[in-house]
């Protein structure tokens, strides 16, 4: 056994409802007695990406004594409740796990660069060219970009769940961060769209998963696009949108989940519904 970094749940805390068993890829989380548990420790990488998707705080990364981190009996564990999909989920996460830790410098594979969870992180992007703050004269207008928002409200918690904008429109799930990262977001992903943003880990996300499962089949949309940061506790917005298609089963459907870098680049489109 060693010191390393696990997950911790508060039983208090814990409201039982389920979105970190599918924010943890190995699947080291199940739900016993309606709490959160881990159910071995062997199967836990200590990386907290079930963090971002718990809506009432009750999952920290805490260092004690415990077994190692065990990949190959995770794999196989994976593999026996969720099947290939699963196998492939958890290998595609460890990769971004690694190659972030080789970004940071990190020697561990298994352990944040000075812990914590990852998405919190300080970082300094590289500076372009026309970096350079525009001036403003008081009470002067600065010229925009016509914005592309045809809608309001936009916040999750304010949507109705039945709305004209909605209707024969695709719908973006839209991460907080994302339309600050890219100045392009807009007319590349919500021109022509309805909208709905939230945050997994600053929201309260109480009711998210009925209040998008109401809005999937009470509305004529055809697609739903994810549109995330590739910060782990993103992850937890499209864990959300898992959770309210398997509540609501809306047929015709099509999800898309689109991953942004910290730089603002597409690094990955993925087709989960």
């Amino acid at each position: 056994m060693a010191i390393r970094k696990i997950i911790s749940i508060n039983e208090e805390l814990c409201n039982g409802c389920g979105n970190c068993i599918t924010g943890c890829a190995e699947g080291a989380l199940q739900l016993i007695n309606g709490k959160a548990k881990l159910v071995k420790e062997t199967y836990c990488d200590g990386f907290g990406d079930c963090i971002g998707t718990c809506p009432t705080g009750a999952l920290k990364i805490i260092e004690r004594e415990s077994d190692e981190f065990d990949f190959d009996r995770t794999i196989e564990h994976v593999e026996k409740i969720r099947g290939e999909d699963g196998v492939k989920f958890m290998r595609e996460s460890h990769k971004i796990h690694e190659q972030k830790m080789a970004a940071a410098n990190a020697a561990p594979a298994h352990q944040h660069a000075g812990g914590g969870c990852p998405g919190t992180r300080m970082r300094m992007m590289k500076a372009q060219q026309t970096a350079q703050a525009t001036p403003v004269a008081e009470g002067a207008m600065p010229v925009v970009m016509k914005s592309e928002i045809s809608q309001w409200p936009l916040q999750l918690h304010l949507l109705p769940t039945r709305a004209p904008f909605f209707d024969n429109r695709e719908l973006v799930v839209l991460s907080t961060c994302s339309p600050v990262t890219s100045p392009d977001i807009q007319w590349r992903y919500i021109r022509g769209r309805s909208v709905a943003i939230a945050c997994p880990k600053l929201d309260r996300t109480e009711g998210y998963v009925e209040k998008l499962a109401e809005i999937f089949v009470s509305n004529n949309i055809p697609r739903v696009i994810i549109m995330r940061m590739e910060v782990p506790c993103c992850g937890g917005l499209t864990a959300l949108v898992k959770a309210a298609l398997e509540r609501s089963k809306p047929q015709g459907l099509v999800v898309d989940e689109v991953t942004m870098s910290l730089e603002g680049e597409i690094v990955k489109t993925n087709r989960i519904y």
